[in-house]
């Protein structure tokens, strides 16, 4: 798999997530298996940069190569000055997004909203590629709605512009998160284009991302919500890829330690309380269907400091090791089996 002159490690990419791929949830998938990670959308009003919240979505201090930031906007002479500014502060690829279908991006015609306005499309993408001298990724849904699907104009327009490879998560904006992903749309549109096509949409194990893999002929698969609480996917469809044969799922051994670590980097990178507060929904998404997890995630909400938070964590999986040894997942996950969250793309 390459975009640009990037060469990845393998076809697997962490899909951009507001409020879930924070630096060290990236960096995360990527020491578990993840070719490449996708930052949170960054604003592309250059008035925000200077913002706490911003700064810290384009912090990338010690992530591993290659660094794609995710811009969103829907003026092209922002999102041009948005992608130039990134650049120069760590990015080495640029991702647009034409995704997301959160209804405070779309009001403001940006994320999916622009998949309605081709013109407006085309301007992006020229005044972006125009300005950076790194590599432009563009991800897009299907269409607006199912009377309204356009991913193959899209996708073409993004060609031949100069857009170096494309995600498609396989919904229209209209149908959010609900139905069925639409393999067929994402195999004719790669049927369409010579540049890298990335897969996205309900890719929750190792056979369901072969089986997207095969059936729509793209070159890498994309994971969001799957990977939530769960960063050893990676590590286990690569696994199952090259196999054909499954890992053993991890310990609850492992599973702690990666929990902590993961925790620490948080608290490090948040500062102690807002890191406290953020730790908690992956705290839920670690601990989901193990034994008495229910009550323990109640509990976890109402502890106000990090020294109650780790004691709690610590108590649980003591209690849960000394009965298990070995975690054992369910074969598939829903959809419905995630916690909501604001998604990015």
């Amino acid at each position: 798999m390459q975009i640009g002159n990037h060469i990845l490690k393998n076809n697997l990419v962490v899909a951009p997530m507001a409020g879930v791929t924070d630096r060290p949830f990236r960096q995360l998938c990527k020491k578990l298996g993840a070719g490449l990670a996708v930052s949170e959308m960054v604003t592309s009003n250059s008035l925000l940069y200077g913002s706490e919240k911003t700064l810290r979505r384009a912090n990338h201090e010690g992530e591993v190569d290659p660094i794609s930031v995710q811009i969103a906007g829907a003026d092209p002479k922002m999102m041009a000055e948005a992608a130039k500014h990134n650049v120069d502060n760590g990015a080495q690829i640029i991702d647009i997004n034409m995704g997301c279908p959160a209804k405070k991006i779309c009001n403001v015609m940006a994320g999916s909203a622009l998949l309605k306005d081709e013109p407006l499309v085309a301007q992006i993408l020229k005044a972006v590629v125009a300005a950076v001298n790194v590599p432009v990724t563009l991800k897009i849904r299907t269409g607006w709605d199912k009377n309204n699907r356009n991913a193959i104009e899209i996708a073409k327009m993004a060609q031949d512009i100069g857009v170096q490879a494309l995600a498609m998560h396989g919904r229209t904006r209209a149908c959010l998160y609900m139905g069925d992903a639409e393999y067929d749309t994402i195999a004719a549109v790669k049927q369409s284009i010579q540049i890298p096509l990335i897969a996205n949409g309900d890719i929750t194990t190792p056979e369901k991302a072969k089986f997207v893999l095969d059936y729509t002929g793209a070159d890498a698969v994309m994971i969001g919500r799957a990977a939530q609480g769960r960063p050893w996917i990676f590590r286990e469809i690569e696994y199952y890829l090259k196999t054909g044969e499954h890992m053993l799922p991890p310990t609850v051994e492992e599973i702690h330690t990666v929990m902590l670590e993961h925790l620490h980097d948080l608290y490090s990178f948040y500062g102690d309380l807002a890191g406290m507060r953020v730790a908690r929904k992956h705290i839920s998404w670690y601990t989901k269907g193990l034994a008495g997890s229910a009550s323990f995630r109640h509990n976890m909400n109402t502890l106000q400091t990090i020294d109650l938070q780790l004691n709690a964590i610590n108590d649980f999986f003591a209690e849960l090791k000394s009965k298990h040894e070995r975690l054992v997942y369910a074969d598939s996950f829903e959809a419905s089996d995630f916690e909501k969250v604001e998604l990015a793309a």
